[in-house]
């Protein structure tokens, strides 16, 4: 719909073309998976060019599926994002009713999780951030309404996600007082996940935001992003609070617990409040 037209009028034909899509599978920091070993989907426009795109993926991936057409390979991968989007809403949600239950999250998803069918254990957190988990949706969730069948349920996955920022903004403040007025804050993390400095779409962003909007003087530390939105990675140190969105495998615990409360999006740190 938008790159073979825009070639072909900037080529005027004097250049053959061949179309097709192969959709990017990556999880960054992961070892396991890579280009390799990870199965990539792949069609063509034309029988020809599906055969050209196998040839060249083949020469460094080892399990090539090929589809009947570029619109189920797009169709696929955003659905496997949104498939995550759904699922963590749905867990970050269920967190929030566990909390006021007075019950552990972790300890009832390690329960469920028993499970040996019917069952896929995710994890809850500060939302969702990434360059793939927070955008696909909307776009499916865009194709959808331009065909007439709203995306209800896609919408309001990334809804309860974007709200988990001031869900937790409201627990710290909670635990505190009340108020954040005057307190210092450090938040822990800024990168998206763990062990990367990937800061796109991060959920440290809202939650910093909303923290100085309620008064707090706040600071961020993570050694592997540095510098970010024109500031810079501070020293872990002794704050009122330190709120940990992300927890990198460099990063004392014994460092962030020198603050005077912590609040742990992550659920790895062993006594400290959190989702």
């Amino acid at each position: 719909n938008l790159i073979k037209p825009e070639i072909e009028k900037h080529s005027g034909g004097s250049i053959e073309h061949l179309y097709a899509v192969s959709p990017e599978r990556v999880d960054p920091g992961r070892v396991d998976w890579d280009q390799k070993n990870t199965p990539r989907l792949y069609a063509g426009l034309t029988p020809e060019a599906s055969k050209a795109v196998r040839e060249f993926y083949s020469t460094f991936c080892d399990n090539l599926v090929e589809v009947s057409s570029p619109e189920v390979a797009e169709a696929a991968k955003l659905f496997e994002n949104t498939f995550r989007q759904v699922n963590i809403a749905l867990v970050n949600e269920f967190a929030q009713i566990t909390h006021a239950l007075g019950i552990s999250v972790h300890e009832t998803l390690d329960a469920a999780n028993t499970k040996p069918y019917g069952f896929m254990k995710f994890t809850p957190g500060a939302g969702v951030g990434g360059h793939c988990i927070p955008v696909d949706p909307s776009y499916l969730a865009d194709t959808a309404a331009r065909v007439g069948v709203p995306a209800t349920f896609i919408e309001r996955a990334n809804e309860v996600n974007l709200e988990m920022a001031a869900y937790v903004v409201g627990r710290v403040a909670a635990d505190n007082g009340g108020t954040l007025s005057g307190k210092s804050v450090q938040v822990i993390g800024v990168a998206y996940k763990p062990n990367v400095a990937d800061t796109r779409e991060t959920p440290a962003a809202s939650i910093i935001d909303l923290l100085r909007g309620a008064g707090a003087g706040v600071s961020w530390h993570d050694p592997l992003v540095g510098s970010w939105r024109g500031e810079n990675s501070a020293d872990l140190g002794a704050f009122d609070v330190a709120v940990v969105v992300t927890k990198h495998d460099v990063v004392s615990v014994a460092d962030i617990k020198k603050s005077s409360y912590v609040f742990d999006c992550t659920g790895s740190i062993t006594g400290a409040d959190g989702i």
